[in-house]
């Protein structure tokens, strides 16, 4: 017997509740307010703290750091006569949370609205479980040893909880990847056409497609040519719709900014730079463009 279907819209996947969260848009005032602070920031400190010069996000660095030291000061909270040295560590892991809950502000600060909700809810677990590390420190320092073990067990409980929604965030939601890593494999080996270099408007960021990958062409008025990747590597922006500043490419979404000699970053919030390509005019005038491997 066949089966026929109705029509109508094909069935939705399981959602999550960390999917719903995403859409949860009361969250976006308060972002909103918060975000601007944020960027009062001078961009120079804002550019540490994004891990600018790491090459990659600061913040899931230090945040081994603290969890670190909180899961291992669990640890030694239920071995005998090692209190000392699990308050030690439950310090230290406090202490820490400070730069680590800095740089993850400055990364959220830059990210799309579903992705700000969801770090927000993230941030404010973090802050509930640093409040009761601090509190389980408090109680050690007064001599109430098992109330310090309870408010600890708790705060790793609620740290586990914001870790997963850190997880979601950079997994699911993809922020602080770089958004270029996958064109070596998506862009052929040999020369493409982009067009006759005379339908390049001098200073002018003009976009071309090599297959389904966009790419930036950029004449210079003293003859050079630049192409650099059209996505921006840290969120996926449209580079063609970006602003030329000196030698460089600023993002049209959050003002990543790149050399246009080899795609390097010269401000953040982008870490990873920018995939550039290899230019060359034919005698006919027609420009080509490869990746640059190297």
């Amino acid at each position: 017997m066949e089966t026929f279907l109705a029509p109508g819209k094909p069935p939705a996947a399981a959602e999550t509740a960390f999917d719903r969260l995403e859409h949860l848009e009361a969250l976006d005032g308060p972002a909103e307010r918060l975000a601007g602070l944020i960027k009062r920031l001078p961009l120079g400190a804002r550019d540490q703290l994004h891990g600018r010069a790491l090459g990659h996000p600061l913040h899931p660095v230090l945040v081994q750091v603290s969890l670190g030291c909180w899961v291992a000061a669990g640890v030694l909270d239920m071995i005998p006569g090692q209190r000392r040295a699990a308050g030690l560590l439950l310090a230290t892991g406090t202490a820490a949370a400070l730069p680590t809950a800095f740089s993850g502000w400055v990364d959220w600060s830059d990210l799309r609205p579903e992705q700000q909700r969801v770090g927000l809810v993230h941030a404010v677990g973090n802050s509930v479980a640093l409040l009761l590390f601090g509190a389980s420190l408090r109680a050690r320092l007064r001599g109430h040893a098992y109330r310090g073990r309870g408010l600890s067990l708790a705060g790793l409980s609620v740290a586990g909880l914001a870790g997963w929604l850190g997880g979601h965030l950079a997994y699911r939601q993809a922020a602080g990847v770089n958004h270029v890593e996958q064109l070596p494999y998506l862009l052929p080996e040999d020369w493409t056409e982009l067009g006759r270099l005379d339908d390049f408007e001098p200073e002018l960021p003009t976009r071309r497609d090599i297959g389904t990958v966009p790419v930036v062409v950029v004449r210079r008025r003293d003859g050079r040519v630049r192409v650099l990747a059209g996505w921006c590597s840290h969120l996926a922006g449209p580079l063609d719709q970006g602003t030329l500043v000196n030698d460089c490419l600023v993002c049209p979404w959050h003002g990543s900014t790149f050399r246009l000699d080899d795609g390097s970053v010269a401000a953040g919030p982008a870490t990873s730079p920018q995939p550039a390509f290899e230019v060359r005019v034919r005698q006919d005038g027609v420009l080509e463009a490869r990746l640059d491997r190297g």
